[in-house]
């Protein structure tokens, strides 16, 4: 069980990122701002998938859920990061979840089945939701770890095992790997920074991210675009 697990704690110094500057006097400027760019991409994503004609509810639902846990990740990244602590980051870090599981529950209804997509799809966001609630009663850090790179592993799993019916799954694939950069740009937050100081990996991390989640609504918008219904459309007919 995972309290048998090893503790990872948060590290104390997470909050002392590299790029503190403040910009028309916004703190940490490019921190916060650089997370208008999940703004965008969250309601871009929002405004394609409402356009889909699916043919089941819950062909939808998952991406709603993701796109709408991007807007919400830009208010809370936001937020937190005008004034850095663990209380603020629990609200960066609950609407990151809606997204993970979003698309974990996507890649189910697509490539396993509706039902399996409507059997997981609360208990995998509450799941989601409980993991930071445990980090931030707990201070133990395993369980949300487990829930962003299980759900991701899990993705990629299924992108590796069963086929989809909507082709796009470059675009899914794009995303994951822009995911995979934005967290090297994270880990090298300070390095980068020291390199001109001009821009910082954190920053650069949150516009690698979003740009994964425009992959994401650009495939949607595909879909939208080039299907009329997406049982019927060559374009999301079975592959």
């Amino acid at each position: 069980m995972i309290w048998h697990l090893p503790v990872i704690a948060q590290d104390p110094a997470y909050h002392q990122m590299a790029d503190q500057r403040t910009i028309l006097g916004i703190p940490n400027f490019a921190n916060a701002m650089s997370n208008l760019a999940f703004l965008v991409v969250g309601l871009i994503g929002l405004r394609a998938t409402a356009q889909i004609r699916f043919t089941h509810p819950w062909e939808r639902r998952p991406w709603l859920v993701l796109f709408a846990g991007t807007v919400l990740t830009a208010l809370g990244s936001t937020w937190y990061h005008l004034a850095p602590d663990d209380t603020r980051l629990v609200w960066d870090r609950l609407p990151m979840t809606l997204g993970f599981m979003g698309l974990l529950t996507a890649t189910l209804a697509e490539r396993i089945s509706l039902d399996t997509c409507r059997r997981w799809f609360v208990p995998l966001l509450i799941l989601g939701v409980a993991s930071v609630f445990y980090w931030s009663r707990t201070g133990n850090l395993l369980f949300y770890v487990l829930v962003q790179f299980g759900s991701l592993l899990a993705v990629v799993a299924l992108l590796a095992v069963r086929p989809a019916r909507c082709p796009g799954t470059p675009h899914v694939i794009a995303a994951l790997i822009a995911y995979a950069v934005a967290k090297i740009f994270e880990a090298e937050d300070q390095a980068i920074y020291d390199f001109g100081h001009f821009v910082s990996g954190h920053t650069l991390k949150h516009l690698a991210a979003a740009a994964g989640v425009g992959c994401l609504a650009v495939r949607a918008g595909r879909i939208a675009k080039e299907c009329k219904d997406v049982s019927s459309s060559p374009f999301c007919s079975s592959s």
